[in-house]
């Protein structure tokens, strides 16, 4: 089966597409029809399917998650322990653990299946910079 990773350099916390990458490995393993997996290999960013038309929607989802999920070093955050790599560590997990680290995509057609407004994101949750690596196995 098909498999590559996707190395995307991040540079803080917000959305990056990466669904280009996603439809030319598709593309170019020549299969038809199945199912293509989407796995980061991280514990402080996740992956969403979300919409790719209007830039406010990722305005929008990051400041919820800012508001859902502070920083430790906020005072509402008083009650965290894990600090030691940085105050918007924990926070970065607790938002993994609240989406997902793995997406599975039909393809039919040679084609991923998504809607005309979806994009696939890598959903940063840390302030620095960092190279995060995306999975892509396509099975049928």
């Amino acid at each position: 089966m098909p498999q590559t990773i996707v190395t995307l350099s991040t540079r803080g916390q917000g959305l990056y597409e990466f669904t280009d990458q996603a439809n030319a490995f598709v593309r170019l393993s020549g299969m038809e029809e199945g199912l293509l997996t989407v796995f980061v290999r991280h514990t402080s960013c996740s992956l969403l399917i979300q919409e790719n038309a209007d830039p406010d929607v990722k305005t929008d989802l990051n400041s919820f998650f800012r508001r859902l999920v502070p920083p430790s070093s906020d005072p509402s955050m008083g009650w965290v322990v894990h600090t030691m790599e940085g105050p918007d560590d924990m926070p970065a997990h607790i938002k993994a653990a609240l989406t997902q680290v793995s997406i599975g995509i039909p393809v039919q057609k040679g084609r991923l299946m998504l809607g005309t407004w979806q994009g696939i994101y890598l959903f940063e949750h840390r302030d620095r910079p960092h190279r995060r690596d995306i999975v892509l196995h396509l099975s049928t």
